[in-house]
């Protein structure tokens, strides 16, 4: 296997007596789009930082391109970074932003400007060479500011929260600009965000962080499909946790009721807590040897657009609250509506089961 671009290796920052990166180690491949997700004050900004030389590490090493950086000023690092702010120059066109740092390199004005007439044309700005920064939406102010950091051929992008200042639609649009941008060029790429869907929808792989340390690291689908903790199964979507004991491997008791799960590994008597996705809930067709059925009284029926969100009160669980997504075209046919009472399955291999009892919601 080709060495990683960026290797992070046992990374320590403190802020006096407070830790915020607890003993970091991460590996990056060339030419990956990597988000690091998670809450506030889990130390995701301050890893990207630690990157970038702008916030010294307390301890450890880091190393792009097979080449120890750990002790460089952010001036000797080979990146661009891109700000939630923008952090555009109010008094320079939108051409002088983008060439300020190719202008700092002392390259030739003719090449300056061909560069920067490249970067325009791939952000779809090209018009608007001579505006400045006031002059345009925070959409186009944001892709100028990517420009800008792209303009010196960085080995490595780095994004704090770039979309997050953005109405909801604009995110939306410029979230598939930024990874079709990102897979032309093919640069490393690292995004800091609090964004779930972003990070679902833009990153090769995620990095879930809570309380300086990682999570768990993997695919979109790998993080939402088999979280590796009850704080990533939470975090990431909607989840019912629901507090349960082992019967024996593969049989998980919720209240009156044995799930067939794909658990192993825990002695009889375990109690655990039990998650499952509201989608993987199944109403309909609870036929075949996979399914356990279970019945459950509908307490509230919420509208989502392309779904309904039901929750479901099952005596049989000890009354406690599901929530399932169901279809809009079965709510319709069945005439589902809230009082309804429901039969309801669980697939086995839908089914997470994690060390002890206490519900994370």
């Amino acid at each position: 296997m080709a060495a990683p671009y960026l290797r992070i290796q046992r990374l320590t920052k403190k802020f006096g007596a407070f830790t915020a990166l607890d003993d970091i180690s991460l590996e990056i491949a060339e030419g990956e789009f990597v988000c690091f997700l998670g809450p506030s004050g889990c130390g995701k900004t301050t890893l990207l930082r630690a990157i970038a030389g702008l916030d010294i590490h307390t301890s450890g090493r880091i190393e792009q391109a097979g080449r120890d950086i750990s002790a460089l000023p952010p001036t000797k690092r080979d990146f661009g970074i891109v700000f939630q702010s923008y952090a555009l120059f109010p008094n320079l066109t939108v051409a002088k932003n983008v060439a300020y740092g190719l202008e700092n390199t002392r390259a030739r004005r003719a090449d300056v400007t061909k560069r920067v007439r490249e970067l325009l044309d791939l952000i779809g700005l090209a018009e608007h060479t001579s505006k400045y920064p006031a002059q345009l939406s925070g959409g186009q102010q944001q892709r100028v500011a990517l420009a800008r950091a792209l303009a010196t051929a960085p080995g490595l992008l780095l994004l704090d929260e770039p979309l997050s200042a953005l109405d909801a639609k604009v995110r939306v649009y410029l979230r598939h600009e930024v990874k079709q941008l990102q897979r032309r060029l093919g640069v490393t790429t690292i995004m800091v965000t609090h964004d779930q869907e972003e990070a679902l929808t833009m990153a090769d792989r995620i990095v879930v962080m809570n309380h300086g340390v990682i999570e768990q690291i993997g695919s979109p689908l790998q993080i939402y499909r088999e979280p590796a903790s009850p704080f990533v199964a939470d975090f990431i979507g909607v989840m019912n946790f629901v507090t349960g004991t082992i019967v024996r491997d593969g049989l998980v008791r919720l209240g009156r009721v044995d799930l067939a799960c794909e658990a192993d590994g825990f002695a009889p008597g375990t109690q655990v807590t039990v998650a499952i996705r509201p989608e993987d809930i199944v109403v309909e067709d609870v036929a075949g040897d996979q399914r356990e059925a279970l019945s459950g009284r509908v307490d509230a029926l919420t509208f989502l657009g392309s779904f309904f969100r039901a929750d479901l009160v099952s005596e049989a669980l000890g009354n406690v609250l599901v929530r399932a997504d169901l279809p809009v075209d079965l709510v319709r046919r069945r005439g589902i509506a809230e009082k309804s009472v429901l039969a309801f399955a669980v697939p086995r291999e839908r089914i997470r089961v994690y060390p002890g009892g206490a519900l994370h919601r």
